[in-house]
């Protein structure tokens, strides 16, 4: 009985609630949008894949439109300069963020750079990434490390082209690239190439990834976070539990080993503990660990998604793969090694990659963010604390911007300076501004590494012509092949 009086409270409250969100969408001028239901808004709007029922639904409302979701009223971005408006003329104001209630699970989320307000703290936070690990001669310190990673990589697709074993190109990327940046970071790998996951690492980040990419009845209806319905919260708290003790060990540990006056390793870590010796009043132990955690989230998954799509359509292209191939084969060493630092500016390689983030974006609608202040945008004006969505994926796409922009053409990358840093906002998969994903010097380095070794070092067969490769993807927290790309890794002629 008291949970039906807490139900019905609640959606009577809601009504109030929406009430008001209209009389204020009337009172201001706010950008336009479809009409939704009650309560609910403009849910069924969104379907399955919301980056493209937004896309389309931005063609008839404009390209700066109004949503309501459930409780929650949002401004979404569609084109360009919408996205230019929001991120970069009126950047401060727009740079707060909601933060999702599976993220609240987390103990020190007050403590996360991508959930902070772009304060003093978080400025700190920025230049601690920057200093100890993003900076290219910190990168390059560290590339031995994710190149012996690669290298064990090597070795388990040799043994499964012996064996004749099919591979799962992206489970495979996403070990990769979790060992790489466990290397970067802490001097070790932290899962295995195999079905078995060492620590559990893989398991937590997949696990951290589903939960916070599921539609969560309680974001759009904040009353309801108390009773976290679908028991996303519960889930997140035990992987981010997990993570935290994790993490806290690897602390505890360098900090034993450096009273103990041995060697230093010189990674992220030992950098991020000396950055804490001198901020220490600004940057903590629980920064520290928060930041980790952060890391292991951002840096995997993104990375191989991209590195799964970009291997789907050279292997769909074999003239493209064997231009991958030549280009790399020139940068080679005698030892048969690849070395990262030279396959940075590689061009072929580099278009290759952008444009597998063109077509298919990891994280196809930007993490959201949320305005400071009442801010005029364009015509419009919005009031602070309205969640603002950029929908990267319809710029991506734009016609007015891109020839052919369903096809995956690497050439219109080259002999142009179009690049993913934020400055062309028709091309923005790591964002814009000050919320700009600040990794994009690793995952650039990452996903490269990953794509040459794949190409130069096997022949590739696929179980099925490639007419009838799958393409469809799914929307979650990023946006993942619907069917695995698995093929047999074969010796090159």
């Amino acid at each position: 009985m008291d949970l039906l009086i807490l139900v019905l409270s609640s959606i009577i409250f809601l009504f109030f609630l929406i009430n008001h969100g209209i009389n204020l969408h009337r009172k201001r001028k706010m950008p336009p949008g479809p009409t939704g239901l009650p309560v609910i808004g403009n849910l069924l709007d969104l379907g399955p894949k919301p980056h493209e029922s937004l896309t389309k639904l931005s063609k008839k409302h404009g390209p700066l439109m109004t949503i309501r979701l459930g409780s929650i009223t949002s401004v979404v971005a569609s084109t360009p300069d919408a996205a230019r408006e929001i991120l970069q003329r009126n950047d401060e104001a727009c740079s707060g963020r909601i933060v999702p209630d599976a993220v609240t699970a987390l103990d020190n989320h007050d403590a996360a750079v991508l959930w902070i307000p772009t304060n003093d703290e978080w400025r700190t936070i920025r230049k601690a990434i920057n200093t100890c690990l993003t900076h290219h001669h910190k990168l390059d310190s560290l590339c031995k490390l994710r190149e012996n990673v690669v290298h064990g990589m090597l070795e388990f697709l040799r043994e499964c082209m012996r064996k004749h074993e099919p591979v799962d190109i992206g489970k495979l990327a996403f070990a990769v690239a979790l060992n790489q940046m466990s290397n970067t970071c802490l001097s070790q790998n932290v899962t295995s190439y195999e079905s078995d996951d060492i620590g559990g690492f893989k398991t937590a980040v997949k696990t951290l990834m589903e939960v916070d990419g599921k539609f969560n009845i309680a974001d759009i209806f904040p009353v309801l976070k108390p009773l976290d319905p679908q028991n996303i919260r519960r889930q997140a708290k035990a992987a981010y539990d997990w993570f935290d003790k994790v993490t806290e060990g690897f602390i505890s540990e360098r900090l034993k080993h450096r009273e103990s006056k041995l060697p230093r390793f010189g990674d992220m870590l030992d950098s991020l503990l000396d950055y804490s010796l001198d901020n220490e009043a600004d940057f903590s132990l629980v920064h520290i660990k928060t930041l980790l955690v952060d890391l292991f989230l951002a840096g995997t998954e993104t990375s191989s998604n991209t590195t799964e799509w970009a291997m789907t359509e050279l292997l769909l292209n074999p003239d493209m793969f064997s231009k991958v191939r030549e280009e790399v084969s020139a940068i080679v060493g005698e030892d048969g090694k690849i070395q990262e630092a030279k396959i940075l500016d590689l061009p072929y390689l580099n278009a290759v990659i952008k444009e597998t983030m063109r077509l298919h974006l990891s994280v196809p609608l930007l993490v959201p963010h949320k305005t400071e202040t009442e801010v005029k945008l364009g015509d419009y004006v919005v009031p602070k604390n309205t969640q603002i969505l950029v929908n990267a994926w319809a710029m991506a796409r734009d016609p007015s911007y891109w020839e052919d922009p369903v096809m995956f053409k690497p050439e219109r990358f080259l002999g142009n300076e179009i690049d993913y840093k934020g400055q062309h906002f028709e091309f923005i998969p790591f964002g814009s501004g000050r919320r700009m994903c600040p990794g994009i010097p690793l995952a650039h380095r990452v996903v490269s590494l990953m794509v040459a070794s794949f190409v130069y070092h096997f022949e590739w067969k696929l179980p099925h012509a490639r007419e009838d490769m799958d393409m469809n993807d799914i929307f979650g927290l990023t946006l993942l092949r619907a069917t695995p790309l698995v093929a047999t890794p074969l010796p090159v002629a």
